[in-house]
């Protein structure tokens, strides 16, 4: 099977969260979702006129940020 389509296969597991639902798992507020968003911090999806955030780039971001604090 061609990695391309393995790669689009892929996206179908892919579960998207909206801003708010990023804020309250992060619990801040909607602004720095979408300054983290703007910024390139968390990568994004735009939909119409919303964001979606992947969920796993979400867990990656909290990661990597407990462990640049440490």
């Amino acid at each position: 099977m061609p990695s391309n389509h393995e790669d689009v296969s892929d996206l179908g597991q892919v579960q998207f969260l909206t801003v708010a639902e990023v804020a309250s798992l992060m619990r801040v507020s909607k602004m720095t979702v979408y300054r983290l968003v703007h910024s390139g911090e968390l990568p994004a999806v735009r939909v119409g006129k919303s964001f979606r955030v992947p969920e796993k780039a979400v867990h990656d971001y909290l990661e990597s940020a407990y462990f640049d604090v440490g």
